[in-house]
């Protein structure tokens, strides 16, 4: 067949618009479902199903990228830093809320500080997790005065006994072990992670899905913008929470932590067996619990960092980097409910 001049030129453009138009179609068939595979396998820290990879994620794209230039929010192992404006809320929680998760939260109300419960469980309610399935694990010596709080729907609270201490160092020495042993004994059973947190802190903004991740730690706010040698690390060689002066990443706090149910489960029972060990030497690390926490996260890094937003203190006033406080310590009279100062 010949084709004259005039026709020629029409017969290319059609062809070269039916490639256009079939890589178009390629193109996004494979975009879509990457995306979809790393949404929910990168993004997630979960290995993705067969069943998973067949299902289309109905959400809206966000238009522009979110981020921040001000604040550093990657680690130099490429561990995400949590910051407003570093996520998008609604996407992160359409992602995890298909997946009909479960977060264990555990709080320690020994002595007075069961005072604290309240306000920490009606503020969670309000902020912590919402619509999420969470269970409450309250650890207190006083179980008579734990407070009655309406739970949302998929949201429990468990009292578990525990005894009471003369000295806070040992309450606080003690967490690690008492964890590790709820772990084993009822919560790997109910729950997918678990996030540790203290008691005399208060929600006030949202805290959502995007904390979660396999090994999650949050950056101490007294020091997030401190050079190492200022970190507060046990520094005594003969302590097996030792940190060199010429070592560490970040400063992490013990009043928040994290992560899949079986890794805080593995850095529970190590620093169990680190604070052991150092009570037969007679050795008590600089910050008990916190300075173990700090030796095991230096050698085991976190998947994920929370800001200081996840850890504020109510006696500070915001920072420039501090677009919203999520999580703050209340100001209280350590005299006053500690047993011994």
């Amino acid at each position: 067949m010949r084709f004259s001049s005039n026709v020629k030129p029409f017969v290319l453009l059609l062809i070269v618009g039916i490639f256009l138009l079939l890589g178009y179609v390629h193109y996004s068939f494979f975009n879509e479902r990457l995306n979809w595979v790393w949404c929910e396998a990168s993004n997630r820290d979960i290995p993705v199903d067969e069943d998973q990879r067949n299902t289309r994620l109905l959400y809206k794209q966000p238009s522009v990228l979110v981020g921040r230039t001000d604040v550093m929010a990657v680690t130099p192992w490429l561990a995400p830093i949590v910051w407003q404006g570093t996520f998008d809320p609604d996407l992160v929680d359409i992602i995890y809320k298909s997946m009909n998760l479960t977060i264990a939260t555990t709080v320690f109300a020994v002595g007075k500080y069961v005072r604290f419960l309240r306000d920490f469980l009606e503020t969670a309610e309000k902020y912590f997790l919402v619509d999420f399935n969470v269970r409450y694990y309250v650890f207190t010596d006083r179980p008579d005065n734990v407070p009655s709080v309406t739970m949302s729907q998929g949201r429990h609270l468990s009292v578990i006994q525990v005894p009471g201490s003369n000295r806070w160092q040992e309450i606080s020495a003690r967490r690690m072990e008492i964890i590790q042993t709820a772990i084993e004994r009822q919560i790997s059973r109910e729950a997918d992670y678990i996030f540790c947190l203290d008691v005399d802190s208060k929600f006030h903004a949202r805290w959502g899905a995007e904390s979660l991740g396999r090994l999650v730690a949050v950056i101490h706010p007294e020091l997030y913008n401190q050079p190492r040698d200022r970190f507060s690390y046990e520094r005594r060689p003969a302590s097996t929470a030792y940190i060199p002066m010429v070592e560490g990443d970040y400063y992490y706090a013990g009043a928040v932590f994290g992560g899949f149910v079986e890794d805080v489960y593995t850095l529970t029972k190590v620093c169990r067996k680190q604070l052991e060990k150092d009570a037969r030497n007679s050795i008590e690390a600089a910050w008990q619990e916190e300075s173990h926490l700090n030796r095991y996260l230096l050698y085991n890094k976190p998947s994920k960092l929370l800001s200081p937003e996840y850890l504020w203190q109510d006696f500070h006033g915001k920072t420039k980097e501090i677009k919203v406080i999520r999580f703050s310590g209340i100001i209280k009279n350590y005299a006053e409910i500690r047993p011994n100062v």
